[in-house]
């Protein structure tokens, strides 16, 4: 993964010594050392690139083309860095619930080293102290802007969780091998920074089909592969082999235009929450709205009259809670063109809406049968749903759209308003088109269920 935070050497306290004159040409340098390939119809730049370093195409590029090759041995992971024997030993005591210490410790060791083999890679990334993810943006800001888009929720869980396995896991470590670590990178500051960076710059690789039960593979770092930026409409893939990773063309790429990879199908908010960008509307295709299972039941009990049909509606939920449709914490994901969730939301209508009766003989048969095709819960079938299903979705969506600060109407007029628009700050813009992204796909349903 790349993001498109703007691309600075690494400054502070763990940059040590006088910036390289031209950081690209001390990276191509270490590239050759370590038998990294670029192809010479690509150029690592940052003029014509959408934020900060980028890679362009010198000449037109055909689907399939290599674009770029790094061995194994040119990856940094707690495997291939100076100190990965003894995070190998230590594996037990590392262990945490993001599972990226081993990779965080092996940055951090690096980082100070003062003959680091990395330290041409470093001299590429984004200056750590402006990385722009919401997680360093002030808590007041972080909730004026992207109230009700999940984001700020999602950042709280994010900081603590990184400030228990620093205090628990990873300072304890450092002071136990101070000879590997020194005093100026050990600083909850830092970490939180070096972990932002690996939630935006490292790749994961995916395990082989037989391998599904296993845990996840840990993170990585792959040089050049992390400076392409992202498009949900990409033009390159990397694709992983037994002794290298490969970047491939995936579409024709005229000469001077910029080479693309993708994080996957990322919706709006998880790009500025992961790594502090956004696409502008309309171009992300996979932006999602989500209405929270939560809501979709506090919709259905605003229906409810008596205490007898209050408790009736909780022995659904709890039903549904047994069928693993739904959950505390969970979301309905609705796209521009599909629900991704279709039969967790399908499944939950049904059960709210059925006549008693109806519920009490699917209760006792533990779920149901055959799925009717007018139940369909694709987003062109909507409008034919039974008409309490449509109100029930349609309330939920009115709920969902009463948790943000501001309506459609207000952003649209941000929008269509380019003086007023390029006035906002870039954090407000790109909070701006996260909001507008899901209204836009709630008031698609509000349309679909009128």
């Amino acid at each position: 993964m790349a993001t498109q935070a703007k691309r600075r050497r690494v400054a502070g306290p763990v940059g040590g010594g006088d910036a390289d004159p031209d950081p690209v040409v001390g990276f191509l340098s270490w590239c050759r050392q370590v038998g990294l390939e670029l192809s010479p119809k690509v150029a690592v730049s940052r003029q014509g690139t959408v934020a900060g370093y980028g890679m362009v195409a010198r000449e037109s590029v055909q689907p399939g083309e290599l674009l770029f090759a790094v061995p194994r041995a040119a990856l940094l992971s707690q495997h291939t860095c100076s100190i990965g024997g003894l995070l190998e030993r230590e594996r037990g005591a590392l262990q945490s619930q993001s599972g990226w210490v081993p990779l965080l410790l092996a940055l951090l060791h690096e980082l100070q080293a003062p003959a680091s083999p990395w330290s041409p890679y470093f001299a590429l990334w984004p200056e750590l102290g402006r990385l722009e993810h919401p997680m360093f943006w002030p808590e007041e800001e972080r909730r004026r802007l992207l109230q009700g888009t999940g984001v700020p929720e999602a950042v709280e869980k994010d900081l603590a969780n990184i400030r228990s396995e620093y205090y628990s896991i990873v300072l304890p470590f450092m002071e136990a091998h101070p000879d590997l670590f020194s005093p100026r990178v050990r600083s909850l500051e830092l970490y939180r920074q070096l972990v932002a960076l690996v939630m935006a710059y490292s790749f994961q690789e995916p395990l082989e089909e037989e391998e599904d039960e296993k845990e996840p593979n840990s993170p990585l770092m792959v040089p050049a592969a992390d400076i392409l930026n992202h498009l949900a409409n990409h033009n390159a893939n990397l694709e992983y082999s037994p002794n290298c990773l490969r970047m491939v063309a995936t579409q024709p790429i005229p000469k001077g235009h910029e080479i693309f990879n993708t994080y996957g199908q990322m919706a709006n908010w998880q790009l500025i929450h992961m790594y502090g960008f956004v696409e502008p509307y309309p171009d992300n295709t996979d932006d999602t709205a989500d209405i929270q299972m939560v809501t979709v039941r506090e919709a259905a009990l605003q229906g409810t009259k008596a205490e007898a049909e209050r408790l009736l509606l909780y022995e659904r939920w709890d039903f549904l809670c047994k069928l693993e449709m739904v959950g505390e914490e969970g979301a309905f994901v609705i796209g521009h063109e599909e629900v991704l969730t279709e039969e967790e939301l399908t499944s939950t209508l049904k059960v709210l809406c059925m006549p008693a009766e109806e519920f009490r003989e699917f209760k006792e048969k533990d779920g149901w049968g055959d799925k009717r095709e007018e139940d369909s819960l694709t987003i062109t079938n909507i409008p034919n749903l039974k008409a309490s299903w449509k109100q029930l979705l349609r309330d939920s969506v009115l709920l969902t759209l009463q948790t943000y600060a501001t309506d459609l109407k207000s952003e649209q007029d941000l929008l269509s308003n380019k003086e007023v628009y390029t006035k906002l700050s870039w954090r407000e813009q790109q909070a701006l088109q996260v909001r507008y992204g899901q209204k836009m796909i709630l008031h698609q349903l509000l349309e679909l269920t009128s």
